[in-house]
């Protein structure tokens, strides 16, 4: 299940964050100690009000448990937003990532009037990947050195749909 967050979520996004840090800190940028407070947390989701951004939070039947976003959307003839999501280490493997994923596409398509799809993981990210391929993404290609992941510049695995 998501839903989308509001700023009352941003304490309890922030608690999530921290508890998962060890695991996320491998596929995120680095990430400065504010990053980690509801105060942080609450200003991003304030950020959906400006339009064309969003932030949903990944529920199993209860608390927050991950976060899927569509973000970096452009409008005008290219009508395409990025898809980035995460699941808390202790829900990993359940398919809340690929149905969150599903839900998501399904809106984009739909209420978003997206006409495009883009996702990057890390090379050697495979649970990643799954849930993208299950979700009608495409690998298109690689993204050299695409973002700063532990003082690293790291190539990304492109990946794409386009609405059918």
């Amino acid at each position: 299940m998501i839903r989308l967050l509001e700023p009352r979520d941003g304490d309890d996004l922030a608690a999530l964050y921290r508890a998962n840090w060890d695991f996320l800190q491998p596929f995120e940028p680095a990430r400065d100690d504010g990053f980690f407070t509801g105060g942080v947390q609450r200003r991003r989701i304030e950020r959906m009000r400006d339009g064309d951004y969003w932030l949903w939070g990944i529920h199993d039947g209860g608390p927050l448990v991950g976060m899927i976003s569509l973000s970096d959307v452009f409008r005008g003839p290219l009508q395409m937003a990025n898809v980035g999501y995460w699941v808390g280490r202790e829900w990993n493997g359940r398919g809340l990532a690929s149905d969150a994923v599903a839900r998501v596409v399904e809106f984009a398509f739909g209420d978003a009037g997206l006409h495009r799809l883009e996702a990057a993981t890390l090379p050697d990210n495979r649970a990643s990947q799954r849930v993208l391929e299950k979700n009608g993404f495409a690998e298109f290609g690689v993204a050299t050195k695409l973002l700063l992941i532990d003082g690293v510049w790291r190539d990304h695995v492109l990946f794409e749909r386009v609405k059918d």
